[in-house]
């Protein structure tokens, strides 16, 4: 190991040469067996603050912690190793992606240590799938396969095949077997997941569906075991299992329930006679047959965007999304809903998507957690109702019952709908919260810190309002409603959508500083990311980092979750995620420190309170007025010059924590300080620059002072970054203009171009930028915004200096 920190010694101090080193060492303390210090090193380099490659970081200890369970499943612990196994899926997903694969700088690990980057996503789902199936898992083995399935190409498929094939084989055995076990255990409902896991594997054998029939028959599923029973009588049509099979379905159908709805039982007593030649009755059984296609497609539409676990508030019980579909085809409504679809021809699809969506429409939870929340696994094949404990039971019990009273199937909360140990699905829920809570029947905010007693204008005082996932939780949903501690409407208000309230809405607009309009009508979008950043300047979150997470619906980006990343970074791959693809830079309007991440990105979201610059705003009337002072001091030729250079200009790009900034650069000529006994640690200097007003510019860094009689090697400018929303230029972003609009904008290209000029000579927010190597330079950040202004606007030479910045 010594050689290593020799070698750390002649590295010049470069940072990516150090970084690099410390990795390789991890990996050879791994590779001797030391593997927990190994992993330490490599977590420990990650979230340093002057890491200079995080993904490298990232992805060698994904690789680590993959190499870590392949040992552990050597060792025959399946269960541990199909735990960490899974837990590493969705992060190779997200990080080895063939664009990076192809980058050069993960060779050297290949060269040293014989790693292979590009099968790794193959061979970690395989060993999952064996690891699930050797801990007898098999439901999660065949749900695995499945998904790798769907992942991967025709070309990696046949290289799989004798292990697909093998696999498929044993897991389908085992299933089988298991759902055997079940059946003489009397646990029917085991028995159906464990043959419909087989099913999933080889769905052409009839005797599987014969199993599975029987298992429903058992639980008095006679619709779902009649469906069974025909797939049975397709597959093997000379067997007589099948009929009898669906003999014994029609029969515990018809004979079930003699209280029970007179309409599903009409139904299958004219499905009794299917097999006979009758053409209406064929008809009939065709009919039957579309309308539980058109009810399933329904279904699987609807939960295709719904959270992936919900609470059924009649049982108490946490169901997945088979348990629900379970639910609803137990249910008088399914059997009402198949009905009335068979009778009514031709199908009509839209009663269908209706009596679906309502059935499954569920109700959000908003609140902020207490110190002892029930989790996923406190909750997990239990009834809420009985358990009995903590404050965050009774919360959870009383939000239960609630959504139960109001007429809704369906509860959500997420302390215990989401398994908070398994990271694909924490990854999924971070990106999929915003649409949960906007598609929502109804969420409901739980102020656990506002007494009953209390009168307008509590909201503010709410620890609920200090939050930071609260806010896309009021700004998602459509229908909102209120309740105090002790769960009764806030204020008393009745009203079904407290959106609706002018009363609540005008309070929540003073507490968060949202405008009312837009608290009612939200629309996640990235254009204008300054204001939405404001609005969570001044919140919280348990976690650093969650303050970034927590704002990825209201900007409607998906980005990989990387919990242990510093705060830095997941504010900086936030808004870099925003410039890339907006072109949006109202986020560079901010005053503070800057991030490591990039100097143009803030190091705390706080540096967003101030209300963001808004362009100087002219009457037509006053806007004509220096128009025409303009015309007699410009020539057309100029100032069209200068419309089409900033016209051309492209959009601004920002990759790899490099931002490349279109500008209009202004040279600084001369710095000097300004002596202010006051100052504390903070510097204040005049400051002169081509082509702009004098100004004072206040900052925590120590600048080098110069003049034109005594310059520095250094470049320094202020730029007024260029944003083309800002000044009234084109935007055909959506869609082309039409050949009498372009006409008029020929017409007008004169006045347009004299406009952006007037526009150009307004005072705007300058940044100060510093050289650093060649063409690259770093934002000077300073404590007070920077305000300058152009000398004359009539100097139109002088605002020639457009560029495109690279800035670190």
């Amino acid at each position: 190991m010594e050689a290593f920190d020799l070698a750390i010694t002649f590295s010049d101090r470069d940072p990516v040469t150090i970084d690099l080193l410390l990795l390789i060492k991890a990996v050879v303390i791994f590779n001797a067996g030391r593997h927990n210090e190994a992993s330490r090193r490599v977590q420990r380099l990650a979230i340093a603050d002057q890491c200079s490659d995080v993904l490298r970081c990232s992805m060698v200890d994904t690789y680590l912690r993959v190499q870590l369970a392949m040992i552990t499943f050597k060792n025959r612990q399946y269960n541990k190793a199909a735990d960490e196994l899974t837990a590493s899926i969705t992060t190779i997903t997200d990080l080895f992606s063939p664009a990076t694969l192809l980058e050069p700088r993960w060779k050297i690990f290949t060269l040293l240590f014989g790693w292979d980057f590009d099968s790794l996503w193959r061979t970690v789902n395989q060993r999952r799938c064996d690891a699930l199936f050797h801990a007898d898992r098999v439901i999660e083995a065949v749900e695995s396969f499945q998904y790798m399935m769907s992942m991967i190409d025709d070309n990696t498929k046949s290289g799989c095949l004798e292990w697909s094939s093998t696999f498929k084989q044993d897991c389908t055995a085992r299933c089988v077997a298991k759902g055997d076990e079940a059946i003489a255990a009397s646990n029917s409902e085991m028995a159906v997941k464990l043959y419909s896991a087989a099913i999933k594997l080889d769905s052409s054998h009839d005797s599987l569906f014969a199993r599975r029939s029987k298992a429903h028959l058992a639980r008095k599923h006679y619709a779902k075991a009649l469906a069974d029973a025909d797939t049975v009588i397709k597959l093997s049509p000379s067997s007589h299992r099948g009929s009898e099979l669906k003999h014994a379905a029609l029969h515990g159908a018809r004979h079930s329930d003699k209280k029970g709805n007179e309409t599903f039982e009409s139904m299958l007593s004219k499905l009794k006679l299917t097999d006979a030649p009758d053409p209406k009755i064929r008809a009939l059984r065709q009919q039957y047959t579309e309308a539980e296609d058109a009810i399933k497609g329904a279904i699987d539409a609807h939960l295709e965007n719904a959270p992936l676990r919900l609470l059924n508030a009649s049982t108490g019980r946490l169901c997945n999304q088979d348990a629900q579909r379970d639910a609803f085809m137990e249910s008088k409504e399914y059997s009402e809903l198949l009905y009335s679809s068979m009778t009514h021809t031709p199908l009509q699809t839209k009663p269908i998507k209706k009596v679906v969506a309502k059935y499954f429409s569920w109700v959000m939870l908003s609140h902020r957690w207490d110190k002892e929340e029930p989790t996923l696994h406190d909750i997990k094949d239990k009834v809420v109702y009985e358990l009995k404990g903590v404050a965050g039971i009774k919360k959870l019990q009383t939000f239960c019952k609630k959504v139960h009273g109001m007429g809704y199937h369906w509860a959500w909360s997420d302390t215990c709908c989401i398994d908070q140990k398994n990271t694909a699905e924490v990854q999924r829920s971070v990106n999929s919260m915003f649409a949960w809570y906007r598609q929502s029947a109804l969420t409901i905010v739980y102020l656990s810190d506002v007494s009953p007693s209390i009168k307008s204008g509590a909201l503010a005082d709410s620890v609920w309002t200090t939050r930071g996932w609260t806010v896309q939780e009021f700004l998602a949903p459509k229908v909102v409603l209120f309740y105090h501690k002790d769960w009764d409407l806030y204020l008393d208000d009745r009203s079904p959508n407290h959106k609706e309230s002018p009363t609540i809405m005008e309070e929540l607009e003073r507490s968060t500083g949202i405008n009312a309009r837009v608290l009612v009508a939200f629309n996640p979008k990235m254009r204008g990311a300054r204001e939405r950043l404001r609005w969570a300047s001044r919140r919280v979150t348990t976690l650093p980092e969650d303050i970034a997470y927590s704002l990825f619906g209201i900007f409607g980006v998906q980005l990989p979750v990387l919990y242990g990343e510093t705060k830095q970074s997941a504010i900086g791959r936030l808004l870099q995620e925003i410039v890339a693809r907006s072109g949006d830079i109202t986020a560079l309007d901010w005053i503070g420190k800057p991030s490591e991440f990039n100097s143009c990105i803030p190091a705390e979201i706080t540096s967003y309170t101030a209300p963001p610059r808004t362009p100087p705003s002219l009457s037509s009337k006053e806007m004509q007025k220096y128009i025409s002072r303009l015309q007699k001091a410009v020539t057309v030729e100029s100032a069209l010059k200068l419309y089409t250079l900033l016209d051309n200009l492209s959009a601004p790009r920002f990759a790899n924590s490099r931002l490349h900034l279109p500008c209009i650069t202004f040279a600084i000529t001369e710095v000097k300080e300004k002596r202010d006994e006051d100052q504390g640690t903070h510097f204040t200097y005049r400051v002169k620059a081509d082509g702009l007003k004098d100004l004072s510019i206040v900052t925590e860094d120590k600048l080098v002072q110069f003049s034109p009689t005594r310059p520095t090697p250094q470049a320094f400018m202020l730029v007024c970054p260029w944003n083309r929303h800002d000044f009234g230029l084109p935007d055909f972003t959506h869609g082309a203009q039409g050949v009498k609009e372009q006409e008029q904008d020929d017409l007008d290209s004169r006045s347009r171009a004299f406009k952006l000029i007037v526009r150009l000579g307004q005072p705007f927010n300058a940044l100060l930028l510093a050289q650093q190597c060649g063409s690259e330079y770093k934002r000077i950040a300073s404590s007070h915004k920077i305000t300058a202004e152009v000398k004359s606007t009539t100097a139109v030479h002088d605002m020639m200096g457009v560029k495109m910045l690279e800035i670190l």
